[in-house]
């Protein structure tokens, strides 16, 4: 019985700890748009509670970086 306990108290908690969970790198991002705009469309519905979190600081990083990676390749950089 006690394993048995165990077993779906492990289970349950297991289930918790999911992607969601996970913090995305700032290169992860940018390689990955649509995650990055998946992670921005968060952040920019529900700023008061995601906006100092740290997959959205690094979603904003990104999209900083590839909108001037962009302008440098627009302007022949």
């Amino acid at each position: 019985m006690k394993h048995l306990l165990l077993g779906i108290v492990i289970l349950t908690l297991s289930g918790c700890f999911g992607e969601e969970d996970r913090i995305y790198t700032v290169d992860e991002l940018m390689t990955d748009e649509v995650l990055l705009a998946k992670i921005t469309s968060e952040c920019r519905n529900n700023p008061g509670a995601l906006r100092q979190t740290p997959n959205c600081q690094n979603a904003e990083a990104a999209d900083w970086k590839l909108r001037l990676e962009r302008m440098n390749r627009a302007l022949g950089g």
